[in-house]
């Protein structure tokens, strides 16, 4: 058995990449997809992307690893993104990054050795009026203080 088959892509997914297969362009479309699936583009999912699509492996890897977009590990199961866009860095936005590392005892890029928790400075989130804001499972947490971290992480971990 090839390693391309150790991971199984959904029916749905398998339709849209036959769907996308002969279109100019697909691969950023077709990754996209197979990140919404798994959370990220393991190795044996870009195999199988490859075999699929008929491109080079090297291919798949060229353009995960130049998009930012793209992760290329496992998150946690409570992904927690704090933006460093600029009104958000100039509110806390560090301070808050950095105080979240020490709870979690990880370095932003992160995950937890539980698997519970990733963490990672992002771009901007598109809510500066709000800042310093993160966004965790895609609920915006807005004017975030370091004393609120410790019951929002626990919310979490009880979820």
């Amino acid at each position: 058995m090839s390693q391309s088959n150790e991971v199984m892509f959904s029916p749905e997914l398998v339709s849209f990449i036959e769907e996308w297969k002969t279109k100019p362009g697909n691969l950023i479309m077709v990754l996209h997809k197979v990140q919404e699936e798994f959370h990220y583009i393991s190795r044996e999912a870009a195999d199988k992307v490859a075999e699929m699509l008929d491109v080079p492996l090297a291919s798949i890897w060229g353009v995960v690893s130049f998009y930012h977009f793209f992760k290329l590990t496992k998150p946690g199961k409570h992904n927690i993104q704090v933006c460093m866009g600029t009104a958000c860095y100039l509110k806390g936005g560090q301070g808050v990054l950095e105080e979240l590392s020490s709870q979690l005892k990880i370095p932003a890029g992160a995950v937890t050795e539980d698997g519970i928790f990733s963490l990672e400075g992002v771009r901007c989130l598109g809510c500066c009026g709000l800042a310093p804001v993160m966004s965790i499972g895609g609920e915006v947490y807005g004017k975030v203080t370091k004393t609120q971290i410790p019951k929002i992480l626990a919310a979490l971990r009880q979820a």
